[in-house]
């Protein structure tokens, strides 16, 4: 079994570092200085960082030190987030993860990084991403792959793989990813942590290089849930303010659409569902129909969408000479797309959203795996799992893109104790449009219910 490769200590809970920075055991200037340090071992280790920002981290300790030392602190003072590659950063170099941007400096901040700046947050670096978020591997033949760090053989997910990749390794508790089918929640059930995605528009996307701009959102990772919430709290997702329901009436998704559950996959699934039912009331359901039509209608819009966003920046000859040749051959499919085409594409998916909110009306939440597989290995381009088979696009985003096209809050948890050939598994949790506080307060109770397994909770009780 591979040794997973982690930094050198795990850092302390966003919550704990808070606690020692204000009562003075730690100093702002130490904080950015072991980040800065463990953001250059992961670096190293499994090239999560597209750039690391030493002189911008240390200014903003600097000024941190003089907000603790006056007693202006602000939500999140002197805690070190990183930033996905595909959201602007003021005098930082932004490459969308693509050699056509490669000596691109923002001249502001996207609106999410200011809201963070403003609360506190130091800004260490960009982690990498897949070229224009267009994919799930985080390869690039540019840049260099993103290693998963618990087997360097294998893909962190994507397309915020680096963002996942760099706090499953310890060199940040959180950070800012995007997510339009998935690349929020994919790379943190690949590198066991916490990918939380939330209803559509609820965080602004200003400053964020769209992909598919009725998809896109963006999302925080972290390495428990308390530290994800603690990032949206500025944002204007409080979860302190919720009262969850004590006895909560799940769906469960076991399969979605025509991808099923590798064998390990399902066996670490119903372990978490048999914890979840000594606490809720769980309801099999049948997604057979309901979902059969997602996944095409999901990728018409993203091909749509995305010609749209690149042909209004760049004309033909420039994306041929200077994009990545797996993009432009997407874009070369997307200049044949017709109009009638995409709108019968949004009309399946009008009719999804329709079912799938009055499905969800019945439930406190739905759960289901985030991926049905554990991380491929480099390199691969399809997935068998038992009859099935097909390109790791389908595999990995099948669980997820559902919930992009209805615009749902949804997060992605690892099943502790579950790994399969060293690798992780995640559970995701899905709640009702506008409920991101809610899903966020059930999940800290999923995560706790979980963490033990069910022989555990049963002697608890």
């Amino acid at each position: 079994m591979p040794k997973p490769i982690r930094a050198e200590r795990d850092r302390p809970s966003i919550g704990g570092l808070l606690a020692e920075l204000n009562r003075g055991a730690i100093s702002p200037a130490g904080v950015v200085d072991d980040a800065i340090r463990e953001a250059r071992h992961c670096q190293a280790a499994v090239n999560a960082f597209a750039e690391i920002d030493e002189i911008g981290a240390r200014d903003a300790a600097s000024e941190a030190e003089h907000r603790y030392r006056e007693g202006r602190t602000r939500t999140l003072e002197g805690v070190v987030i990183a930033v996905k590659d595909m959201i602007d950063t003021r005098g930082v170099p932004t490459r969308y993860g693509s050699m056509a941007y490669v000596d691109h400096v923002p001249g502001k901040d996207a609106e999410v990084v200011r809201t963070l700046k403003d609360s506190g947050a130091i800004i260490v670096g960009k982690t990498t991403t897949h070229e224009f978020a267009w994919g799930v591997t985080t390869s690039s033949p540019d840049f260099g792959d993103t290693l998963n760090p618990h087997d360097h053989s294998r893909i962190p997910g994507g397309s915020s793989g680096g963002m996942a990749a760099a706090v499953a390794y310890g060199a940040v508790r959180a950070g800012l990813g995007t997510d339009t089918g998935g690349s929020v929640r994919i790379p943190a059930a690949l590198c066991g942590v916490v990918g939380f995605k939330p209803t559509y528009g609820r965080l602004p996307l200003g400053g964020v290089f769209p992909l598919a701009s009725s998809l896109d959102h963006v999302g925080v990772l972290g390495q428990t849930v308390d530290d994800v919430a603690r990032v949206c709290k500025p944002m204007g997702i409080d979860s302190n303010t919720v009262l969850s329901p004590p006895r909560k009436r799940i769906g469960v998704f076991r399969q979605i659409g025509r991808v099923p559950l590798s064998s390990d996959v399902a066996e670490s699934f119903d372990t978490a569902c048999a914890c979840l039912r000594l606490q809720y009331d769980l309801v099999e359901l049948d997604g057979d129909n309901l979902f059969s039509q997602c996944f095409a209608a999901f990728a018409g819009i993203v091909l749509s969408e995305g010609g749209v966003a690149h042909f209004a920046r760049h004309d033909i000859s420039f994306i041929a000479a200077n994009y990545g040749r797996e993009t432009a051959s997407r874009l070369k499919l997307s200049a044949a797309v017709e109009l009638a085409q995409y709108a019968n594409w949004q009309q399946t998916r009008r009719r999804f959203m329709e079912d799938i909110d009055r499905m969800i009306s019945n439930f406190d939440l739905l759960i289901t795996p985030t991926c049905p597989c554990v991380a491929p290995r480099i390199g691969a381009e399809e997935v068998a799992i038992g009859p099935w088979s097909g390109s790791i696009r389908e595999a990995l985003m099948t669980y997820t893109v559902p919930f992009n096209l209805a615009g749902l809050p949804a997060i992605s948890l690892p099943i502790p104790g579950s790994w399969n050939e060293g690798l992780p598994v995640g559970l995701q949790a899905i709640a009702k449009r506008g409920s991101d506080e809610d899903l966020l307060v059930a999940a800290m109770e999923i995560e706790r219910l979980v963490a033990f397994g069910p022989q555990a909770l049963l002697g608890s009780l």
